[in-house]
């Protein structure tokens, strides 16, 4: 078991939310820091691709974090 203190207005959404889902109020808390934990555990969508971004026809790695540079050096190529 487990007490926690909440600010007055948390406290509020907390008692709205769980009325309007028809579910206990520690029963949402209880989903809500499960999945808060389960999204820590899994990696996001930009860290499963990082490997794949940037590298298609270029094969390039850096065109979006260094496209400033790239495109200046462009730009003098041609002058």
């Amino acid at each position: 078991m487990m007490t926690i203190r909440l600010d007055p207005k948390l406290e509020n959404t907390i008692n709205k939310v769980a009325h309007q889902l028809g579910v206990s109020k520690s029963e949402l808390v209880r989903k809500s820091i499960t999945e808060f934990i389960d999204k820590l555990d899994k990696p996001s969508p930009w860290e499963r691709g990082s490997d794949l971004f940037g590298n298609y026809a270029s094969e390039q790695a850096n065109l979006s974090s260094d496209r400033k540079a790239l495109i200046k050096e462009k730009i003098r190529a041609k002058r």
